[in-house]
């Protein structure tokens, strides 16, 4: 070893012994003598309540539904927060200190001032940063803040690494629910490029607001992960809060509601009429039977069994498509398993068409570097494979589009998690086709059996992917192409993946090498 590469790796040793060190004196706080709660059940006399009661009582047995767009799926939030009169139950992956992230910190904080029992969950994997407000949210008498499968070393986290087994299981749940009457279920995360806000990436995502008896499976859900032993009361881990870290939510809030780019985007929010119909019973809701499903919250320390898992109990509801599985995921990893299923099922004469990132689109390349690896088998097989390009026209955004009709192209990244089979039923939720979400971190979902719906994805997969995305294939000598359809007719090939360079396409043959596809 050079003199040169000993001292490079001098620093990353003595975070490796001071780590070491730090295991051995920092552990998780006592789980004893949490706080317990539980969802409230008597809340049809609030105006929530009031407003889906006679809706729910005409459509027995169903749950009502209304896919969110991006600005509906921002303002959904913003404005349950401000109607809701008893709890709000919140459980998200990601939750950004930016813009959209902060309106709603200040959103559940208003809401407790009002009286209002807030019970916010965090993945801790991406709250680097947030302490101060969380602190600070948790103080307030209406607020409790837990951390699922938290860090114990709060400032460098990289020093946590003695604890990868645990560490390495995140809670990608996303759940939202307002005084037990009005839910909010997807892949959406909380920030700006989650919910078209302007600047940056935006991602193409879904989620589903519904009313109705599966409002009260995601309560329980949610008692669940937040009764986990996996979920810690914030007020163990971090520092009390004090003037500081009050004066920092502040700041915050107010530097954000001042920003020109807040009022621009909150004025296009305030004109969705979405909660607004929602209250006056005139919100249009897809009636039909809906249910959860998620993994048991044991997972997050690998004790979950098999059959307690998201991906048994997917198997276990959906079935086994008889003529048609249309899957967008965008971090797409089957596994040779699931290549051999995909295979089954396409010599059986199912057709399967999947949508995922395109490698200049992708945020992770790793993920990108395990999907390459099946992609010429899931090809000979019959499998359709789309890329979603990275500047995507505004227009066509299916899984966002808000009614209005903006023009030209924004940087853009697939993160919708849905699948519709058989033109009958559809899933909506956290859960990827991968090995990450498939056996370490916790997900889930709704599953809803409408033919409406089902046949809404499988029009979007005739007719709008294949003109916007690019469309694999696999010449007679075995090599892979791009095709790209241009809308003056006609079409580009591309015999290497479109709008990358020679040293990423290099970087995604050396990962696809490594044995890391579980982690991914």
């Amino acid at each position: 070893m050079s003199a040169s590469r000993t001292f490079c790796a001098l620093p990353y040793i003595f975070i490796l012994c001071l780590g070491v060190a730090l295991s051995g004196c920092s552990t998780l706080p006592s789980q004893e003598n949490r706080s317990a709660s539980v969802a409230f059940g008597d809340t049809g006399n609030t105006r929530l309540g009031k407003a889906v009661t006679p809706r729910v009582g005409a459509n027995p047995g169903y749950s009502g539904v209304h896919p969110l767009a991006g600005h509906d799926a921002f303002a959904a939030r913003l404005l349950l927060m401000s109607v809701a009169e008893r709890s709000l139950d919140v459980q998200y992956y990601i939750w950004n200190k930016d813009m959209t992230g902060t309106l709603l910190f200040n959103g559940l904080y208003e809401a407790a001032e009002r009286g209002v029992r807030v019970r916010l969950l965090l993945d801790d994997g991406n709250t680097s940063g947030l302490d101060p407000i969380l602190a600070a949210l948790d103080a307030h008498p209406n607020i409790e803040v837990r951390l699922f499968n938290p860090f114990v070393v709060r400032g460098v986290r990289l020093l946590n690494f003695f604890d990868f087994s645990r560490l390495n299981r995140r809670m990608h749940n996303k759940s939202f629910t307002a005084d037990n009457e009005v839910t909010i279920v997807g892949g959406r995360n909380v920030g700006d490029q989650y919910f078209g806000a302007p600047g940056g990436v935006m991602f193409v995502d879904v989620d589903v607001l519904a009313v109705g008896p599966v409002v009260k499976a995601v309560s329980n859900i949610f008692d669940q992960y937040w009764a986990s032993e996996s979920s810690y009361p914030v007020e163990r881990l971090l520092p009390k809060a004090d003037s500081d870290a009050f004066a920092e939510l502040a700041s915050a809030i107010s530097r954000v509601q001042n920003a020109p780019a807040t009022e621009e985007y909150v004025s296009a929010v305030r004109d969705s009429s979405l909660i607004r119909e929602l209250v006056a019973g005139q919100l249009s809701l897809e009636w039909a039977a809906t249910r959860v499903i998620s993994d048991d919250p044991a997972k997050g320390l690998g004790l979950a069994a098999p059959e307690a898992l998201m991906l048994h109990k997917l198997k276990q509801v959906i079935g086994t498509p008889s003529s048609e599985l249309n899957l967008v995921s965008p971090y797409f990893v089957p596994g040779a398993a699931a290549v051999a299923a995909f295979t089954a099922l396409a010599k059986q004469g199912v057709q399967i068409r999947v949508l995922t990132n395109s490698l200049e689109a992708t945020d992770v390349v790793s993920v990108y570097a395990g999907y390459a690896k099946s992609r010429k088998p899931l090809l000979q097989a019959g499998v359709q494979l789309y890329e979603i390009p990275r500047l995507l026209p505004d227009a066509v955004r299916q899984f966002k589009s808000d009614g209005r009709k903006p023009s030209g192209s924004s940087k853009s990244g697939l993160h919708a998690k849905t699948f519709s089979v058989d033109q009958a039923r559809i899933f909506v939720g956290s859960f990827n086709l991968d090995p990450r979400s498939e056996k370490l971190n916790t997900e889930m979902g709704f599953i809803i059996e409408s033919p409406t719906l089902a046949r809404r994805i499988s029009h979007t997969f005739l007719h709008t992917v294949p003109d916007n995305t690019y469309q694999l294939g696999l010449s007679d000598s075995g090599h892979l192409y791009w095709i790209k359809r241009l809308k003056e007719g006609g079409q580009l090939q591309y015999e290497v993946s479109p709008g990358t360079t020679f040293l990423q396409r290099a970087g995604v043959w050396f990962i696809s090498l490594l044995p890391i596809d579980w982690l991914l």
